[in-house]
């Protein structure tokens, strides 16, 4: 199993982020997370990119325990993992041929690093993968000058390079109009699909998730609501997932309402 997680609770100071989460993911499987907004969904992620420990529970990639390993081990197990981003991390002045080129810095020398920022050392292959998503012509633009959805494209761009086994991506397309998510998302599917790479997304549009993910699993509170195939998944298992998010998000005290999700 690529990604295992077993009873995982995760705490952000004294909220419960994520509680109990157990969960598997084979290899070259493609699944969507969805969820009310503070659902738990990044929080899953970030898990699996081991870029936050679980406070209870564990996680395991590729049979390994990462926070059982020394930090180099460790630092060599990330460097298998692929992680997109919702706000892609990029400084403004720093240009996108570099920003992509970024994406093998855990499989080079600090020398050849340190080199690239300098000179780029493998531009044709760069702008390859950002002519697949339409900004092969922003290849020396200053990541300064894009918009929030080319940003994205650029994060994108950057996983894609990078070649890992393990992508998980973070709201990928959020600040993408309709074709262009729908175009983004299908050229992950497509890479996930042709290289057997492992595809984790979560996304709020549930449409997309559907309509680009065999399976889908619903987190609410911090916790697997459902975990079924795409085609499984009904206006009733939504409603019950997104129950009272509006009406929650105006309460100012009182006790958060239990949902019964039922089942796939």
């Amino acid at each position: 199993m690529t990604i295992h997680v077993q009873g995982a609770g995760l705490r952000h100071g004294q909220v419960r982020a994520l509680d109990g989460v157990s969960l598997g993911v084979e290899q070259g499987e493609r699944v969507a997370i969805i969820g009310p907004s503070g659902a738990g969904k990044s929080s899953l992620l970030h898990l699996m990119a081991t870029a936050v420990q679980p406070s209870s529970g564990h996680l395991e990639l590729f049979g390994e325990q990462p926070w059982a390993l020394s930090a180099g081990a460790r630092q060599r197990l990330r460097a298998r993992v692929g992680l997109v981003h919702q706000a892609p991390p990029l400084p403004p002045r720093q240009r996108v041929v570099t920003a992509v080129l970024a994406g093998r810095l855990g499989q080079w020398s600090t020398l050849r690093g340190l080199l690239n920022l300098v000179y780029p050392t493998d531009v044709p292959g760069v702008r390859q993968v950002l002519a697949e998503l339409g900004l092969a012509d922003k290849l020396f633009v200053q990541c300064g000058q894009l918009s929030g959805g080319q940003l994205q494209r650029v994060g994108i761009a950057r996983a894609l390079y990078q070649r890992p086994e393990i992508l998980l991506t973070d709201e990928p397309v959020s600040a993408m109009d309709p074709v262009l998510a729908d175009h983004s998302l299908a050229l992950l599917n497509r890479h996930a699909q042709a290289n057997g790479v492992t595809l984790v997304a979560s996304l709020h549009a549930v449409d997309l998730a559907l309509a680009h993910f065999p399976r889908v699993i619903g987190i609410r509170e911090g916790k697997v609501a459902f975990d079924c195939p795409a085609e499984a998944v009904t206006e009733v298992l939504l409603d019950a997932l997104y129950a009272n998010e509006q009406l929650a998000s105006h309460q100012v005290q009182g006790p958060t309402l239990s949902v019964q999700i039922p089942r796939c």
